[in-house]
C-alpha cells in the first residue's frame, strides 16, 4: 500500500470510527463524497483527518467512555465479591488457561475472519454437525472465501505444535514485559518491547499505526490517537491473558496492568476489552463459573461504555435462550454493524462460547469460533477464561497433544519456546509478585 492509498484508507475508517465514537460526521462524509476520495491529495487528507479529530461527541450520546485509568475507574460499577484464589489450584488452572487458550486459538485459525454463515457451509460440507474437534482440510474448499494460509497447520491431522498466531506472541511478549519491569510496567516500557521484539509486519491494525507512529517519534502516551482509526478494535483485547495470569483473584490489578499496555494502541472500548479480557482471566481462578468471572471482569470497565451494555445484554440474552444461534441473532441484530475485528461483537461472542459451553471445553471454544469474525482470537480468549475456571483437567488431551509441547513465535529472541516453559514461567512471576 502506498502512503496516499494508506492515509485515504485511514480517512474512510476514521469517519465509521468518529460516527460510532458519537459524533455526527454526516457534513464531513458529504464533503469526502463529493469530492471523491480517491480523488483528494495527502494534504486534503491529512485536512480532513484532522476536522474530524476535533468534533465533540454529540448532545444525547448515550455513553460516557473516558480513557483516561482514573476516570475509567471512576465509572466502574460496584465490584461483586469475589473469593480469595486457592492458590493450591493455581498451577493446574494456569496450566488449563494456557493450554486452553492455544486450543482456541487454534481452532479458530483456519476460518479467520469468516461469517458465521460460510463457517456453516464448510462444516455442512465436512459432515460435522456441532463445532466440536478441529476443522477438517477440505480440498475443494466449498466456501466462498479462501481457509487463512495457516490451515495447513492448524487443521485435524496437520498440527505438528502451536502454530504461530498473534494471540500467543502476545502473551509471550508478556512475559517478557513482567519478567523485566514487574508489576510497574508503564506504556513506556511496552513501547520499547514493542520496536524491540516485535516484527512491523507481524502486528496489525491499531498496533501497525501505533508502531509506526512510535518509529516517527510520537510519544507512547499519543500513539493511539495520531492516523489510527483502529483504536477501538479488537487488537488490545487479545494481550490480556497474561496479564490475568499473574493476577489470580485479582481483577482490579489485572485490569490496571491491562490499562497500561492498552493505552498504547488503543482508546476507549479498545481499553476496556483488554481490561475486561485480563479481569476475566483473573477472576476466573476464584470461580468455578466462566460466565461469573465475565461479570466480575464487567466491574472493571465503565457502566456507560458500549462495552459493558452489549455484554450485559449477551449474558442476558444467554439466560433467556436456549440456543446459542438464538442469542447469536441477537447480538448480530444489535452489534453486527462493528468491523469484523471490532472488539464489542467478538467479546459477545467470546461469552456465547462461555455460557452455552456449559462446562465443556470443545463446546465452549466451538460455539466461540462457530460465531463467526475473529475466530482465533475468540475461541483463545473463550478457552483462557475457560480453562482458569475449570483447571487442565477439563481441557481434554486430545485438542492438547497434537501441540508436542511447542509453541512457535515471532518475537525476537523468544526461539520456540515449550508451551510447559510458558507456564513455568508464567508461575515464577505471580509467585514473585505475592512475594512468594
Amino acid at each position: 500500500m502506498t502512503e496516499i492509498e494508506r492515509l485515504r484508507t485511514t480517512l474512510a475508517d476514521e469517519l465509521t470510527q468518529r460516527d460510532e465514537e458519537g459524533c455526527d460526521v454526516a457534513d464531513l462524509r458529504g464533503e469526502v463524497e463529493a469530492q471523491g476520495l480517491a480523488a483528494l491529495s495527502a494534504a486534503e487528507v491529512t485536512a480532513y483527518l484532522d476536522r474530524l479529530a476535533a468534533l465533540p461527541v454529540r448532545p444525547g450520546f448515550a455513553y460516557r467512555e473516558p480513557s483516561g485509568l482514573a476516570s475509567i475507574q471512576a465509572a466502574r460499577p460496584a465490584a461483586p465479591p469475589l473469593p480469595a484464589a486457592d492458590m493450591a489450584e493455581y498451577e493446574q488452572r494456569l496450566r488449563g488457561a494456557w493450554l486452553g487458550r492455544c486450543a482456541g486459538c487454534c481452532l479458530g485459525k483456519p476460518v479467520e475472519l469468516w461469517p458465521r454463515q460460510e463457517i456453516r457451509r464448510y462444516l455442512d460440507a465436512a459432515g460435522v454437525g456441532e463445532l466440536r474437534d478441529y476443522l477438517p482440510l477440505l480440498d475443494p474448499n466449498p466456501a466462498a472465501r479462501p481457509l487463512h494460509p495457516s490451515a495447513l497447520v492448524s487443521t485435524r491431522g496437520n498440527i505438528d505444535g502451536m502454530p504461530r498466531d498473534d494471540d500467543i506472541d502476545y502473551c509471550i511478549l508478556a512475559l517478557l514485559v513482567l519478567e523485566a519491569h514487574g508489576l510497574e510496567a508503564s506504556t513506556e516500557d511496552w513501547a520499547a518491547a514493542w520496536l524491540e521484539r516485535l516484527p512491523f509486519m507481524q502486528v496489525y491494525t491499531a498496533e501497525r499505526a501505533a508502531y509506526r507512529n512510535l518509529v516517527l517519534g510520537v510519544p507512547p502516551g499519543e500513539a493511539a490517537r495520531v492516523q489510527n482509526p483502529y483504536r477501538e478494535w479488537i487488537g488490545a483485547q487479545i494481550r490480556a491473558d497474561v496479564l490475568g495470569y499473574v493476577s489470580p483473584g485479582l481483577p482490579a490489578q489485572a485490569a490496571e496492568l491491562a490499562y497500561r499496555d492498552a493505552a498504547l494502541s488503543h482508546v476507549k472500548n479498545g481499553i476496556y476489552g483488554e481490561m475486561w479480557a485480563a479481569a476475566s482471566v483473573a477472576a476466573a481462578f476464584s470461580l468455578d463459573d466462566p460466565v461469573e468471572a465475565v461479570g466480575a471482569g464487567l466491574a472493571q470497565i465503565p457502566a456507560a461504555s458500549r462495552l459493558h451494555e452489549a455484554l450485559t445484554q449477551t449474558l442476558a440474552w444467554s439466560r433467556e435462550l436456549p440456543a446459542w444461534e438464538q442469542a447469536w441473532e441477537r447480538v448480530e441484530a444489535a452489534y453486527g454493524g462493528y468491523h469484523t475485528v471490532h472488539t464489542i461483537n467478538n467479546a459477545c461472542y467470546t461469552v456465547l462460547g462461555l455460557a452455552y459451553g456449559r462446562g465443556d471445553f470443545g463446546a465452549t471454544v466451538g460455539i466461540a469460533v462457530a460465531c463467526g469474525e475473529d475466530t482465533d482470537c475468540n475461541g483463545a480468549t473463550a478457552g483462557s477464561i475457560f480453562g482458569a475456571a475449570h483447571g487442565a483437567a477439563a481441557v481434554p488431551d486430545a485438542w492438547t497433544a497434537p501441540f508436542h509441547d511447542r509453541a512457535a513465535t515471532r518475537v525476537s529472541g523468544a526461539g520456540e519456546p515449550r508451551i510447559s516453559g510458558l507456564i513455568e514461567r508464567t508461575a515464577r512471576l505471580e509467585r514473585k509478585f505475592r512475594g512468594g
